[in-house]
């Protein structure tokens, strides 16, 4: 674990795997904190050095006034680079991760040797279902972050999953009811406001869309627009919810590493 000092307050992030291998940057969907990656890890570093870090408002991280930007939110990621010395590295983020890795590739593509973005779309649902939670959230606060993590179960796991592994549906979701609400209120608004759709052609590197064929949130149509729309974009589905990286394990690791492993890292 460790902190990097922004201008506002520290960034949270942990470092795995050999020093000196290419880097590999993780990013947490909303609602979630770098935990959320745990079974990528064995796999990911026996190749990269594997940076994780808590978004904005998530985690260890900082929590500032909102509304978010993904703007910010991506300044931040460029900021923890620059602080640990990094020029460039691959970026693999989800969900709201995946938005942040669409604006990295459109305005920071000299940073990345490669992008996977992952249960995401240019654009996430409306204002008029991001608004209402926005206003639980500051209203309610802990309340209804709890109740937010009792909702997640079914959004963010297909049932089976979910009854077959309930420790694991309980480590990620409890991740939820942890979170500020603050924090999580204004990286709603950061996800509401994002759209990338008639940006995504500027999007030069080499970029794998993955999607959960049983994902609600973020449907398999959001990633098929992604790819349609990014040159050369490769495409790859899973039987799961919202968090594909979790319900498909080593599977999504694979996937990721096939395509990680083919892009040049100098």
């Amino acid at each position: 674990m460790g902190r990097v000092q922004l201008a506002e307050g520290e960034l949270n992030y942990q470092l795995d795997g050999p020093h000196g291998a290419p880097v590999l940057v993780l990013s947490n969907s909303l609602g979630t904190d770098l935990g959320m990656w745990e079974s990528q890890i064995p796999a990911f570093t026996e190749h990269f050095q594997v940076l994780r870090y808590d978004t904005r408002g998530h985690g260890q991280s900082l929590v500032t006034d909102g509304p978010y930007s993904i703007e910010q939110l991506g300044g931040d990621v460029l900021a923890l680079l620059d602080a640990l010395g990094i020029e460039r590295a691959h970026f693999c983020g989800l969900s709201m991760g995946g938005l942040i890795g669409q604006w990295l590739g459109i305005h920071a593509g000299s940073r990345l040797h490669s992008l996977v973005v992952c249960n995401t779309a240019a654009k996430i649902g409306e204002a008029s279902m991001w608004n209402p939670r926005i206003e639980m959230v500051l209203r309610d606060g802990a309340a209804a972050m709890a109740g937010l993590r009792d909702a997640s179960i079914a959004r963010w796991f297909t049932s089976d999953y979910a009854q077959a592994h309930p420790d694991q549906a309980k480590r990620i979701t409890d991740m939820l009811a942890a979170t500020s609400p603050n924090g999580y209120a204004a990286n709603c608004a950061a996800v509401r406001d994002a759209d990338f759709r008639e940006q995504l052609g500027a999007i030069a590197v080499p970029t794998l869309v993955i999607a959960g064929s049983e994902d609600a949130v973020t449907p398999p149509s959001g990633s098929h627009y992604i790819q349609a729309h990014v040159a050369g974009a490769e495409y790859a589905e899973f039987y799961a919810a919202h968090l594909s990286n979790v319900q498909a394990g080593d599977a999504f690791s694979q996937r990721v590493l096939e395509f990680l492993l083919a892009k040049p890292s100098v």
